[in-house]
């Protein structure tokens, strides 16, 4: 309580006696007994009105200790079920879990993690995919502000991701990892990596780099082929040795048929080998006719247009090309979609031309527009004309109906740069991304689709759209979803295919290790996205004729049906709403385990980031000692803690009830003694 507090209070005391005396001591003349009482009674009831006006503050402190928390995170991927440390997994969960001193001195927080980490349900490991990278980054949000020491039970064998000796480094909390797997090393000669690109040409020769590696002490001779359909299509024989522990091979196939081609890459195995999983990989390619030629023409030079390129051409499908707009004219057929970039007077026979062939094209619009020839050029659409400018942040439109769009976090993307001004559209359009201002969405199209006479065009009001590619590599540590954001849109514009009610999303080929899901969207008669529609998909093997039937599941702003578990092989499917509309497709799962590659624990990288993050590494059979180190390291004590609470003396409704009570006292004395 504060000093004021304290004078005003001594000053309301007196001012109450003051008050209580002068209406019971100086203007009653008689001198009753009571007046005492009276006089007690209304200094009660003035004090506690003037008390109540004060409303003086009361502090008072509670101490409390918080026990730090101890992360332990469990690897719940094939590779332990592979490496037979299902059991070993367990019990050393089971003996951390349910150890009593332990848990006094910690607050236990319990994971698992295979491609991603979630609070431990149940231990399957049955997952394909192993990303410890992501253990420690979303661990450190968690925890980036207490006491955290962290157990990490794992083989430490990565298949996704970034290499997680980098994130442990940016990890602020001791890391003790528990080391699953076989140390011993065996001699071993397997397929480390096999790179091919997703697609091919017809009767083209598609390259293809395979490293093998060889672990082991004694020199030997294998052959290594490669094979389709069990026809050989090449082979070679390699020697290994301790001092020659790899070979690389860069080869060229050939390709003869259209569609998705299968093939088998193998090494010989060692006699004494113990994983010969390892020597075999199946890979696929599918082999197109033509590639998609899109040209970029611009004027300026603009990190935008690398951006560009590179988010198109992550599809080998498509190939970019750049041209200023006189160069460009006299090829037009050789190309399927025109990016205007920042289009000026000097594109006005180029606007010609491609209006002439019916050609669909993509204007990007931005600082360096001139928006005066641009609304004279065009019959869609144009744009009040200001020298201000403006920065505009983008927010989606879930009930686009063109492509299936998913939203890759646009919200936290950079702004981009335009001519401040409301666009007009004079045809049929449909909003991909509407303009935001200052997080309020102004309904005004900040990228925008036309398909109107059988032909399709886009429009972007802004530039910096390479802003956007590298924020989506802060947000994810990838391209790839920006980069497939940007191949939808070429991919519908570079198509004059009629638009679907029901559209489908899935690739041709998956490896059998991927997370395989099939998306969705469906849109009624007036082509509006529907939230409530009922589809179902319809799988059949092509090989045994298997049929499997499972609902899809809506999602967001369309539906998925996940496809994890089927068995390697060729399969058909049909996608049918309640109503009978469907689409139907075909896709290839490739036989591949990546979990089943390693033989052995990665113990150095494991003991690397122990002894970067002063931990300490253990094996299965050390659970003892890592307990014994936990509960004897200082470091982890609980906290002493001290919570400050104020409580304004108004909260203390007692005070109400005391002089309720003072008035109800002094009335009724003065009843009874006949005063009133």
């Amino acid at each position: 309580m504060s000093t004021q507090s304290i004078l005003l209070i001594i000053l309301a005391g007196i001012v109450a006696l003051f008050l209580a005396l002068f209406q019971y001591k100086y203007k009653t003349k008689s001198a009753l007994k009571d007046n005492a009482l009276f006089i007690l009674l209304r200094f009660i009831t003035y004090f506690g009105v003037f008390l109540l006006l004060i409303n003086p503050k009361f502090e008072y402190n509670s101490n409390y200790f918080v026990k730090p928390n101890l992360v332990i995170a469990v690897d719940n991927t094939q590779s332990i079920s592979y490496l037979k440390q299902q059991d070993n997994t367990k019990s050393t969960l089971s003996f951390l879990q349910n150890n009593s001193d332990l848990n006094e001195k910690f607050n236990l927080e319990i994971y698992s993690f295979s491609d991603q980490i979630q609070v431990l349900d149940a231990l399957e490991f049955s997952k394909k995919q192993t990303n410890i990278s992501t253990v420690f980054k979303d661990l450190n949000e968690l925890y980036k502000n207490t006491v955290a020491p962290t157990i990490i039970i794992t083989d430490g064998n990565q298949t996704l991701g970034n290499d997680y000796q980098y994130k442990a480094n940016q990890y602020n909390q001791d890391i003790y990892p528990v080391i699953l797997g076989d140390t011993v090393t065996y001699s071993d000669l397997k397929i480390s990596q096999l790179n091919v690109n997703r697609y091919a040409y017809l009767k083209n020769k598609f390259p293809l780099e395979v490293i093998l590696v060889y672990n082991g002490n004694d020199a030997v001779v294998r052959d290594f082929t490669i094979t389709q359909k069990g026809k050989l299509l090449f082979k070679k024989q390699l020697s290994f040795s301790k001092e020659k522990t790899s070979e690389i091979i860069n080869i060229s196939l050939p390709t003869s048929t259209i569609g998705i081609q299968t093939f088998q890459a193998q090494i010989a195995p060692i006699s004494t080998e113990k994983n010969k999983t390892n020597n075999l990989k199946n890979f696929a390619i599918e082999v197109i006719d033509q590639k998609q030629k899109i040209a970029i023409v611009s004027t300026v030079l603009h990190p935008d247009l690398g951006a560009i390129k590179k988010s198109i051409e992550t599809n080998e499908q498509r190939e970019v090309v750049f041209f200023k707009p006189n160069e460009v004219l006299s090829q037009l057929k050789d190309f399927q979609l025109f990016i205007l970039y920042q289009p000026n007077n000097s594109f006005k026979q180029l606007f010609s031309a491609l209006e002439e062939q019916n050609k669909n094209k993509w204007v990007i619009s931005g600082l360096k527009t001139d928006w005066r020839f641009l609304n004279s050029v065009s019959k869609n659409y144009n744009l009040e004309i200001t020298s201000q400018t403006e920065d505009y942040q983008a927010s989606l439109n879930q009930n686009y109906n063109n492509f299936i769009v998913d939203d890759i976090d646009f919200e936290s993307f950079p702004p981009l740069k335009s001519n401040f001004g409301t666009p007009n559209f004079n045809s049929p359009y449909q909003t991909i991304l509407f303009k935001t201002v200052s997080g309020i969405n102004t309904n005004q199209p900040l990228l925008a689709t036309i398909d109107v006479n059988q032909r399709r065009e886009a429009i972007l009001f802004g530039e910096n759209i390479w802003k956007w590619r590298a924020q989506n590599y802060l947000n994810s540590q990838q391209f790839t979803d920006f980069d497939n954001f940007i191949g939808k849109i070429v991919q519908y514009l570079a198509s004059n295919k009629r638009k679907n009610r029901l559209l489908i999303d899935y690739k041709s080929f998956y490896n059998a290790s991927d997370n395989i899901t099939i998306n969705a969207q469906f849109f009624n008669k007036n082509y509006e996205f529907d939230a409530n529609a009922n589809l179902t998909i319809s799988i059949k093997n092509k090989e045994s004729n298997a049929l499997i039937n499972r609902p899809l599941i809506l999602k967001n702003n369309s539906y998925q049906v996940d496809l994890n578990g089927l068995d390697a092989g060729d399969y058909a499917f049909t996608i049918e709403s309640s109503d009978n509309i469907s689409s139907s497709g075909n896709f290839q799962i490739i036989a591949y385990n990546v979990e089943e590659q390693f033989l052995n624990a990665d113990v150095t990288k494991l003991q690397q980031i122990a002894t970067n993050n002063n931990g300490k590494a253990y094996f299965v059979n050390q659970k003892n000692e890592l307990l014994q180190d936990l509960l004897s390291n200082n470091k982890y004590l609980p906290i002493l803690k001290t919570n400050k609470t104020t409580i304004p003396l108004i909260d203390w409704y007692y005070l109400l009830f005391i002089i309720a009570l003072s008035l109800a006292s002094e009335w009724f004395i003065r009843k009874y003694k006949g005063l009133i």
